[in-house]
């Protein structure tokens, strides 16, 4: 049987464990709440319900521009369950463990933002390292993350802000990287039994351990603080638009789709609800307040709903 996880979320206990490991948790540490504080000067952001734990996040809910936004810290010391290492073995990682144990070293920050106005679209990012301790003493490690957009409905403008955003903090550190992990964000947040990608993507990517650990830290570094420039623009720029009854539905049934992907699919949401020990509230702080689900619901040829879901099944192309 796989040992317990202890969860650590104290700075004091994070920087002790830190002496003995990579520096990586200081960009865990500083980054993750930006998202939040930086959408403060949004006129009527609020803040009610504001609820923290020591070291590790906090959620927002019933703001008047967020519905629920959530910023999340998890570091993570223990052995991998015996489904975690099956998971990580079909993605091609040879795992060899002693006595049927692998000690691993998870970091992450992740941040998802539901706002009110469903002319603001939802946004995620996720970006972490893991590192595995295999039966001869060598260590697996490897970067993931990315950032990425789901809007209730299209605006061509924020999709190419947004995009162009990411595609300079990729280019910083090679030209190919940003139409690559463009890809692999269409194709990873693709909710197979609809035919339909959860939002018009971003970047993602996984497993990444090379050129070298600092080379791929410091572009997860370019990546983390492009967050805020490339979203928080968005929000101020529509927060306050006027909507109607029939668009604040759409939202709530685009809203079931991400509820869909996110306990279907998702592959962090996988590994923490199988890891002995996890912060259930934390994993699932990336689920809207609300939504809802309509039997056979069809939105009429040529309306915006109709728009956004042709993007969402055929993804585009927002810079080149």
């Amino acid at each position: 049987m796989p040992g317990p996880v202890q969860t650590f979320t104290h700075r004091t206990t994070l920087q002790a464990q830190a002496l003995r490991k990579p520096g990586y948790w200081i960009l865990l540490g500083r980054n993750p709440q930006t998202p939040l504080p930086a959408a403060a000067p949004t006129p009527g952001a609020g803040s009610p319900q504001l609820r923290g734990w020591p070291g590790g996040g906090c959620v927002l809910q019933d703001g008047e521009v967020f519905e629920k936004a959530g910023v999340n810290v998890s570091v993570v010391f223990g052995l991998l369950s015996e489904e975690a290492a099956r998971q990580m073995r079909s993605r091609g990682k040879s795992l060899k463990a002693k006595d049927g144990k692998l000690p691993f070293c998870a970091m992450g920050v992740s941040s998802v933002i539901h706002p009110k106005n469903p002319h603001v679209p939802t946004m995620h990012f996720n970006y972490r390292y893991f590192e595995i301790e295999e039966a001869d003493g060598t260590k697996q490690w490897w970067f993931g993350g990315g950032t990425d957009l789901t809007p209730t409905y299209l605006n061509e403008e924020d999709a190419v802000h947004f995009h162009k955003t990411l595609k300079e903090a990729c280019d910083k550190h090679d030209l190919k990287l940003y139409p690559k992990y463009k890809k692999w964000c269409d194709d990873y947040f693709y909710i197979e039994h609809r035919g339909e990608r959860r939002g018009i993507g971003g970047i993602f990517f996984d497993d990444v351990n090379s050129p070298s650990k600092e080379e791929v830290f410091q572009f997860v570094k370019s990546c983390a603080k492009a967050v805020v420039p490339c979203y928080i623009p968005i929000v101020k720029r529509h927060c306050h638009d006027s909507f109607t009854p029939e668009e604040k539905l759409w939202q709530q049934l685009r809203r079931g789709r991400y509820v869909e992907f996110n306990l279907v699919y998702d592959r962090g949401t996988k590994f923490g609800l199988l890891t002995p020990g996890s912060r259930i509230e934390s994993i699932l702080i990336s689920l809207p307040l609300t939504a809802r689900w309509e039997y056979m619901h069809t939105p009429l040829e040529s309306s915006k709903e109709a728009e956004i879901l042709e993007v969402l099944r055929n993804p585009k192309d927002w810079v080149h």
